[in-house]
């Protein structure tokens, strides 16, 4: 029987934060040089979601570490604003949640400045009840210790446990260490999927 599920936040219950197609939109907004972020951005990118650097600081690293016509604080709020929940999954979650069957927690890669938006923005705070974000914990998918950590810390058994991510190579280590897991495309599949796992809304 299951009593954990695990979602992914970017590509499952909402867009990605600040993936290659978020960067790319902010190159075309603010007409940047597209290659030139992209290096700085895989320079300082683990150590940004691994909340060893803060948004502030990366930013200083990879888009005003020369002047520009536009603020910080317009590059922020435009970054943010990236942020676009997924609604239909997130009423599936909560409905999960309002069961009362299984406890509901993510495992999610993300800086915390952009984690603490979208877990306001999207309303996941009155859904999920412990966030394994790699900002919090210091380790990010796919190493295997972040999926170690989540099942030590929920006190779940692996094979009780179900993880929902969009990424199959996110998925690899939590099935080695055997737990449930589920390819996400949309909502209505995840549905199906849960159902064919035994868990219903």
């Amino acid at each position: 029987m299951v009593t954990h599920v695990f979602f992914d936040i970017g590509g499952v219950l909402g867009s990605n934060g600040w993936d290659r197609e978020q960067r790319a939109a902010a190159v075309r907004h603010f007409g940047l040089d597209a290659a030139d972020l992209e290096d700085r951005h895989h320079e300082s990118s683990a150590t940004l979601e691994q909340g060893r650097m803060t948004l502030d600081e990366y930013l200083r690293c990879t888009v005003f570490y020369r002047p520009h016509p536009f603020s910080v604080d317009e590059f922020k709020a435009y970054m943010l604003a990236q942020s676009v929940p997924f609604p239909e999954t997130i009423d599936l979650a909560r409905a999960l949640a309002r069961a009362g069957r299984y406890r509901l927690m993510t495992i999610n890669n993300e800086s915390a400045e952009l984690n603490q938006h979208r877990l306001e923005q999207f309303g996941l705070r009155d859904i999920f009840i412990t966030f394994f974000s790699s900002c919090w914990v210091g380790i990010m998918k796919p190493a295997r210790r972040i999926y170690e950590v989540a099942l030590a810390m929920s006190q779940a058994e692996p094979a009780a446990s179900v993880f929902i991510d969009d990424r199959e190579q996110n998925l690899e280590p939590a099935r080695h260490l055997g737990m449930q897991t589920i390819r996400f495309t949309d909502a209505p599949s995840l549905r199906q999927d849960l159902a064919g796992l035994g868990v219903h809304t």
